[in-house]
């Protein structure tokens, strides 16, 4: 019976991995690299157990992917005393990796390398497997990887890294090097069957420099990330040996050669129900490495957002690492909500792309999301398949949240239907126009419209080369957040003398207080004091106060009163900004912010353009909706993207 070796037994001495030591193994001794073969050594008495993210066996996963049959440890192990190998095993609930008793290996301690082999022993209620080493002195090991008995033979597999970037050198410049050094210089079989495409949007890459047989770097007019990967994906089908899958990839991840090398693995031994399916890798925090934010996705059924299948997952916790791989979407994503795979780490089989298309050419956003509903394939997770990218909610910007994700998801919808009806979408458009106007933020509420107003204009317009240039004005005109520097000469000149931005902590930017039911009830009614005007009397009259009402901005000698709030434009601290005129809005990750004053003038204006708005569109959806839905098979077609990318 074939065999294949699926995953080395991983230790890596990369920063993150030596910071966050538990993603790999948990031991009470000093684990070190101590060779140039790879060897690492154990510097004493004690045990390490491997079944962890990254080095215990998805076991369940590869029963119900591939046509696995059996498994086994193999790992060379040198030491002046004895050494004991047993497996181990995690079942769904368990809390703690758990001995597999009879199935354990003894080497004699005689400073000798010993090849160890350990078969592994598994039922139906096995969801990891994995192996504890026991030491009695300082030990050595090796070579350690799984190997994976399968019914058949191996795939033919062809594997494409397809990533786009635009002007992200520092990370493009150490993938690319990665996947030279780790493997396409390795003794692997993937190392003569993979490419690696690089679309340099940017066109800041020295191509020449970087590119080889193997890794082709080809520079590109900006068309956004939808752009940069349909080119990945036409250059992948027609290389000299094409493509039989497709790996999608951000350009500013980091990732571990050893993830790309199981994917491989894992599509050579996919069984027939899975081998149209898409691997999608994990998105773990860059900022907080054992934080996993997301594999899959889907689509809420309430407001058109993109929501993360499984809840945030920390790698290190034994207890997250075992949910991950018995985690059963049926029971928690709706069942009429459409799932997705993030393009930051993604396989799609070129059999896929060839039958459904490509991307739409919306530039950037929901591009993947429409890509995923609109192909509806199986998924394919598993724990180690991922990369590491920077969190969306530190990295706030309204171009992309108001005018990209309003006008993209609406494009979406009208295709592909990315949620059961229109109504999601318009009530995601409201929410983010009220939640906007409601913080003073009448600059990005309107960036909202503009996205909705593109997508008003039918798809003859997004299909003209003018997505860079409406993203470029979209972040132009969105609200504008100064350093602290300047932010504070602007509170003193409005007579805000008593904000210093240097004393800001997070506990003051992120802190809320509740509101009382009539509160609540005035905000609503009046969207935060704006739809009768800014007089404080009209929010003293409803809450039956009797104080002396102050002016907006103080007088003389007089507090200017004002609160501070989060800019991340999807917060609403409901409770700080009741009842105020003047709110100060920190990043303080990039330690900027904005003074914005209440205008009940132009909430009114924003509110009769949101009004005449959905007024053309009520009496044109009909019209709207067949014209994107007639268009649908052109802009996803190969012809109109070779045009649109200037490739013909």
């Amino acid at each position: 019976m074939p065999s294949i070796r699926f995953a080395n037994v991983l230790l890596e001495t990369k920063p993150r991995a030596l910071s966050y030591p538990t993603m790999y193994y948990h031991t009470d001794q000093l684990i070190t690299p101590s060779g140039e073969n790879g060897e690492w050594t154990i510097n004493g008495a004690g045990t390490v157990d491997f079944t962890t993210y990254f080095n215990a066996l998805s076991v369940l996963k590869l029963q119900k992917y591939t046509r696995a049959t059996g498994f086994a440890l193999h790992i060379d192990v040198k030491s002046a005393g004895e050494v004991t190998l047993t497996q181990t095993c995690a079942e769904r609930l368990s809390m703690n990796p758990e001995i597999v008793k009879d199935n354990s290996q003894t080497v004699a301690g005689d400073n000798d390398w010993h090849t160890v082999t350990l078969d592994i022993s598994v039922d139906e209620h096995t969801v990891l497997a994995g192996f504890q080493i026991a030491t009695t002195a300082a030990t050595e090991i090796r070579n350690g990887y799984y190997e994976v008995s399968f019914d058949g033979e191996p795939r033919d597999v062809e594997l494409s890294i397809a990533t786009t970037t635009f002007r992200k050198e520092k990370f493009i410049e150490r993938n690319i090097e990665l996947v030279k050094t780790e493997l396409l210089a390795s003794d692997y079989d993937i190392a003569k069957h993979l490419t690696m495409h690089v679309i340099d949007n940017g066109s800041t890459l020295d191509a020449a420099a970087l590119s080889d047989e193997h890794v082709i770097v080809t520079p590109n007019e900006n068309v956004g990330g939808a752009g940069g990967f349909a080119r990945g994906m036409i250059e992948s089908l027609e290389q000299s040996t094409p493509a039989t899958h497709v790996l999608l990839m951000d350009d500013d991840v980091e990732v571990s050669p050893e993830s790309i090398l199981r994917t491989y693995n894992l599509l050579r031994i996919v069984n027939d129900e899975y081998a149209e399916a898409f691997v999608s890798g994990a998105m773990l925090n860059i900022e907080d490495t054992q934080d996993q934010k997301e594999d899959t996705g889907f689509i809420s059924t309430y407001d058109g957002s993109c929501v993360p299948a499984k809840p945030p997952l920390q790698v290190t916790k034994f207890v997250d690492v075992v949910y991950n791989e018995c985690f059963d979407e049926s029971v928690c994503v709706p069942e009429d909500a459409h799932r997705y795979a993030a393009w930051w780490d993604c396989v799609i089989p070129t059999t896929v792309i060839e039958r459904n298309g490509l991307p739409l050419p919306i530039f950037v956003r929901f591009d993947d999301v429409e890509y995923g509903i609109r192909c509806n394939p199986k998924f394919m997770t598993m724990n180690g398949i991922c990369v590491w990218h920077a969190k969306f909610d530190i990295r706030y910007n309204a171009g992309v949240e108001r005018y990209q994700t309003v006008r993209n998801q609406m494009i979406g919808q009208a295709v592909t239907g990315l949620a059961p009806s229109m109504k999601t979408m318009l009530h995601s458009l409201h929410h983010m126009v009220d939640l906007e106007s409601r913080k003073f933020n009448y600059t990005d509420a309107e960036l909202a419209l503009d996205g909705f107003e593109d997508f008003l204009k039918g798809p003859k317009f997004i299909m003209q080369p003018v997505a860079q240039e409406r993203f470029m004005r979209a972040n132009r005109e969105k609200e504008k957040l100064v350093p602290f520097d300047e932010l504070k000469k602007q509170a003193a000149e409005m007579g805000i003398t008593d904000f210093d931005p240097d004393m800001l902590t997070r506990q003051v930017i992120d802190f809320d207080e509740p509101r009382s039911f009539q509160q609540r009830v005035f905000d609503f009614v009046t969207k935060n004091g704006q739809r009768f005007g800014t007089d404080k009397l009209v929010a003293i009259r409803f809450d039956g106060r009797g104080d002396e009402p102050e002016t907006a901005l103080g007088s003389d000698g007089d507090r200017v009163e004002y609160t501070i709030i989060p800019s991340a434009g999807w917060l609403y601290p409901a409770g700080m900004i009741h009842n105020e005129n003047v709110i100060i809005a920190i990043d303080w990750a990039t330690r900027k912010g904005v003074i914005r004053v209440k205008d009940a003038k132009r909430y009114k204006e924003v509110m009769k353009r949101y009004k005449r708005d959905m007024a053309y569109y009520k009496k044109h959806a009909d019209r709207l909706a067949a014209e994107y839905l007639a268009a649908g098979p052109q802009m996803q077609s190969m012809r109109f993207w070779k045009q649109y990318l200037g490739m013909d």
